[in-house]
Order: C-alpha cells, then sequence, then structure tokens
C-alpha cells in the first residue's frame, strides 16, 4: 500500500478489503450467513459481463436465497482475491478488486470446471453495523473452461434443495 495524502485510514481499508474476502468465503463454504453480512438490506448487482442480464436493485436477503442452488450444485468454489484499491470519502468508499473464480462441478471430472478472471467493483457505505456493499459491478476479463457446467449446476442444486438438503 503506498501511503500518501489519498491513502485510506488503515482501519477503513482493511475493514473494506474485508467485506470481499468474507464474499468468497461465503460462497466458497456455503456459510450464507456470513455472505449475506457484507450487504445492506437493498443493493444493486450488475454480472452484465458474465450473463449479459441487466443491473437490478433487490434485497440482499433475495440476492443471498437466489444464490443457493447454484453453489449447492457445484461440487467446489474457490474465489480468489487481490489487488484491492479502496478509497473513502467520508462514510462512502469504492472496492476495486481483482478476482479469480473456480468452480468445479464434479471432483472426478478433470473437464467439469469453469473459471473466471475479472474485477469487482463495490460501492460500500459505513452503517452503524460496519461497512456493508451496496452495488456490486462484475467486470469479466477472460474465460477459461466449460460455462455450460453452471447450468448443470442450478439445475442439480434445485433437486437438492428440493430434497431440503441444505
Amino acid at each position: 500500500m503506498v501511503l500518501d495524502a489519498t491513502t485510506p485510514d488503515p482501519v477503513d481499508f482493511l475493514a473494506v478489503c474485508d467485506l470481499r474476502y468474507r464474499y468468497a468465503t461465503g460462497i466458497d463454504t456455503r456459510d450464507w450467513p456470513l455472505h449475506r453480512s457484507i450487504y445492506t438490506d437493498e443493493i444493486e448487482m450488475d454480472f452484465s459481463s458474465y450473463n449479459g442480464a441487466p443491473a437490478r436493485r433487490l434485497a440482499a436477503d433475495a440476492w443471498v436465497e437466489g444464490l443457493k442452488p447454484l453453489f449447492h450444485g457445484l461440487a467446489a468454489t474457490q474465489h480468489s482475491m487481490t489487488n484491492p484499491r479502496v478509497t473513502v470519502e467520508g462514510d462512502s468508499a469504492t472496492l476495486v478488486m481483482y478476482m479469480q473464480a473456480e468452480h468445479v462441478l464434479d471432483h472426478e471430472d478433470q473437464d467439469a470446471v469453469f473459471t473466471l478472471g475479472g474485477y469487482y467493483s463495490d460501492l460500500v457505505v459505513r452503517t452503524a453495523a460496519g461497512w456493508r456493499i451496496s452495488a456490486v459491478t462484475l467486470t469479466v476479463f477472460w474465460r477459461r473452461g466449460r460455462p455450460d457446467i453452471m447450468a448443470t449446476a442450478l439445475e442439480r442444486g434445485r433437486r437438492l434443495l428440493g430434497e431440503g438438503a441444505r
């Protein structure tokens, strides 16, 4: 970290970066309360670079519930976060962090993997409970592997969760 007049307070810097790390840990370990804890109650999510769908504003609880089928349908994921850039202005901040996300459908099939590389741009606000993400934009630089495993995982997860396996 370069220290100059624009450098955020180290406590704020670490707290804002920790949101992205908790994002990754929450998804990868399927710890949904941990994952939910990083967001404000209402969020804007823009994954158009990944899936072409327009950005949308929704309740954070609905976002997290919507993730469960996909991630329960995958055998494993690993979201790695690096190169954080944080800008703090009063009670708001921006966080830009590189990411690489590995998605594994089946441990036994080395070809059943889909990987994304890019970065997240987050709008973050200071709340009474600490820093929280209010908006996320994912920018994808590259893709590798089989994107079709994501649809397979979603269907598998829906079946699993429909059978009560949470």
